[in-house]
């Protein structure tokens, strides 16, 4: 037997490895990263996430827009509206509408409120003005209004919690809103105006308007009837988001002689120098080659009247 002591063969390292390396060139084995690597991680992960939001300047204006992507609430220095007394045919829903909207003012309770009906008849252009109106009437600009767009119900929540802690009441305003067959958007309006754990904040109000009164289509419930195993069930989940608006404002078609008066009053209001049977034959014309009588068509007609004459429309709005 040898008497010179066994040598254990080194462990060779695997091909394609050096060893680590700190930052002054000694050899790093299973250290952890030193101080100043771990700045340099939080740096660049710090520049990675997204910005804070900003909390939004609502006493920059009266009226704002919601644009989800970065929570933003941008102001609108312009609103487009008609004076409520251009608003014509439609006294009854205008009483309405103004009397939920000044107790919602005084911070007495409201209804959240659904326009519906024929395209053309002032739905949007009632909100509008009504919220100029009770502002004007009030005279302090407590009363904002914040416009949130279809497509970006589902963020709803976000707005709220924006919303909900400002010093101001807002009028939360969704044009033409409606849910097609597969859209599930709707259950997200339905637990912010109701039913969720928050609920609606006490200085929100929701208005919409529609051309729906379900905010469905009609063959789209029939559809939805005829496949479901159990079709009332189905058909009752989404038309009971529209039970969330206690105040429902109907918009029907107007008679001819409320299209002329329509006509009437913006003529005499933009001093359009037109007037008698030639201004009514004109406007029934223009009607008829459009196949509907409302005010929208009403104010394309005057437009286009103010138009030939060499009569500038000052900045007052559209119907």
């Amino acid at each position: 037997m040898s008497k010179h002591p066994q040598k254990h063969p080194q462990k060779s390292r695997p091909k394609g490895k050096s060893p680590q390396h700190g930052p002054n060139g000694d050899t790093m084995h299973g250290q952890m990263p030193g101080p100043a690597l771990m700045a340099r991680i939080a740096d660049a992960l710090e520049r990675l996430a997204p910005s804070a939001p900003v909390a939004p300047d609502f006493a920059a204006a009266e009226a704002f827009t919601w644009h989800p992507v970065g929570r933003r609430v941008v102001p609108v220095t312009r609103v487009s509206r008609v004076g409520m007394g251009l608003l014509k045919g439609i006294d009854r829903v205008r009483d309405l509408l103004v009397e939920n909207t000044e107790r919602f003012a005084r911070a007495l309770p409201a209804n959240n409120a659904l326009l519906w009906g024929a395209r053309g008849m002032g739905k949007s252009s009632l909100v509008k003005a009504v919220h100029a109106a009770v502002n004007a009437s009030h005279g302090n600009g407590a009363l904002k209004l914040v416009e949130i767009h279809r497509e970006d119900i589902e963020s709803l929540p976000d707005l709220m919690t924006l919303m909900r802690a400002a010093p101001y009441r807002f009028i939360l305003f969704c044009d033409d809103l409606s849910f097609e067959a597969e859209d599930t958007s709707y259950k997200s309006l339905k637990a912010v105006l109701e039913g969720g754990i928050e609920g609606r904040p006490d200085n929100v109000v929701f208005y919409a308007t529609s051309n729906r009164r379900h905010l469905m289509a009609r063959d789209m419930m029939e559809n939805e009837r005829s496949t479901a195993i159990n079709p009332g069930e189905v058909v009752e989940e989404k038309v009971s988001l529209s039970d969330r608006f206690g105040l429902w404002l109907g918009f029907h078609r107007c008679s001819q002689d409320e299209y002329l008066a329509m006509v009437a009053g913006y003529v005499s209001y933009y001093r359009i120098p037109l007037s008698g049977e030639e201004l009514e034959r004109e406007a029934l014309e223009w009607a008829t080659t459009r196949g509907a009588r409302s005010g929208r068509v009403a104010w394309q007609y005057v437009q286009d009247l103010a138009g030939r004459l060499g009569v500038k429309l000052t900045e007052r709005g559209g119907s």
